[in-house]
């Protein structure tokens, strides 16, 4: 059994990544095209709309790095840190279920992220690539 696992390892060390960083690449996207709605948001929940222009690069950068395998321990540890502060910010302390939910999310987020900044992105990286050269 660990021979298939170690054989299979740089694909689900890739399709996890990409799983887990599409999110954040259609977010930043989807706050592009929703960009008023969006800052309108996060000025109710206390946080100041021009930093919106940052969130958007943290998502889109940092999941496209993520996705691509460079320079993945950096973004990894980087979008580990958003959503832990995303999470307390916009949904941590809700009687709602829903909004119970998003934060742990985002903090299972975070978990999946702390994993990648233990062990790196994998064969199937530009990382690996910048390794061996």
């Amino acid at each position: 059994m660990n021979n298939l696992l170690d054989a299979i390892k740089p694909y689900s060390d890739l399709a996890g990544r990409v799983l887990i960083a599409a999110l954040f690449v259609l977010s930043g996207w989807g706050k592009i095209s929703g960009y008023a709605a969006t800052q309108g948001y996060m000025q109710s929940a206390g946080v100041p709309g021009g930093l919106l222009p940052l969130v958007i690069l943290v998502e889109l950068a940092g999941g496209l790095a993520i996705i691509a395998g460079f320079y993945t321990r950096v973004a990894a540890l980087l979008l580990a840190g958003f959503s832990i502060l995303a999470g307390f910010l916009f949904h941590a302390g809700s009687a709602d279920m829903v909004q119970q939910i998003m934060f742990m999310k985002n903090l299972g987020l975070a978990g999946g992220f702390l994993l990648l900044v233990a062990n790196g992105a994998g064969r199937l990286s530009i990382d690996h690539l910048r390794q061996r050269a």
